[in-house]
């Protein structure tokens, strides 16, 4: 997939950034989107994947600058309020679900629209970024966990069906990986319950990412890649 057109939402930071860093170092031509994107940074677009009609500007946009889209991370995510369910506002929670569950939704449904063979597009590869909260519920984050498990359903559908049209999808899982959303720090009980003793950091899980994208996982779809340190 090097010298083809990537696409990384949530690229201004953590995991998308590391990403993004370095998928151009491997020569993909990148372009990230962010809601608040770096200022005059180039290839760097203002996008709100919640919005279906933003996010199909995106893809215009990126394909009249760079191409057409041949592979797409989805990292743009939010956690949400650390919160028992029952003290959510109900806002918050919809702002998740429309983020973390629809945004990818959104873009993949984009994605699909420029990569399939029927629309004479090239194929390509998709990766979700999910979570392992997906798997273990978070802490205080069942919404956010709820979603990202959407996401772990979604991904393995969509891998049958876009596999006709030469696109794979997959997905990874990241545990505890040193982003803000850890800014706080990790306990020594979390610790404990990660085999490797650490948290991850966000050019590992761009490493898997890489992965998922390259011609070397030809035969990878419909996974979702536990980057967890054997939590």
């Amino acid at each position: 997939m090097a010298g083809r057109t990537l696409l990384v939402t949530g690229g201004s930071r953590g995991i998308g950034a590391a990403v993004a860093k370095l998928a151009a170092e491997r020569g993909y031509a990148v372009a990230i989107a962010a809601r608040n994107p770096e200022p005059g940074r180039r290839h760097a677009y203002c996008a709100d994947v919640s919005r279906p009609e933003e996010v199909e500007k995106l893809f215009a946009a990126v394909a009249r600058d760079l191409g057409p889209v041949a592979a797409l991370v989805n990292g743009a995510g939010i956690a949400g309020p650390r919160s028992p369910l029952a003290e959510l506002d109900p806002a918050a929670m919809r702002e998740v679900v429309d983020v973390d569950l629809l945004g990818t939704a959104y873009c993949c449904r984009a994605a699909a629209r420029q990569m399939a063979r029927s629309a004479g597009g090239a194929g390509g590869a998709i990766v979700n970024v999910s979570s392992d909260a997906a798997r273990t519920g978070g802490d205080r984050l069942s919404l956010y966990a709820a979603a990202k498990a959407g996401v772990n359903v979604l991904t393995v559908a969509l891998a049958r069906e876009l596999a006709r049209e030469g696109i794979r999808v997959n997905a990874v899982s990241p545990g505890i990986v040193a982003t803000d959303q850890h800014s706080h720090g990790v306990s020594d009980e979390t610790l404990r319950s990660i085999a490797l003793g650490r948290p991850g950091v966000p050019a590992e899980v761009a490493e898997a990412i890489l992965w998922l994208l390259s011609d070397e996982a030809s035969y990878v779809t419909g996974a979702v890649l536990p980057v967890h340190g054997g939590r």
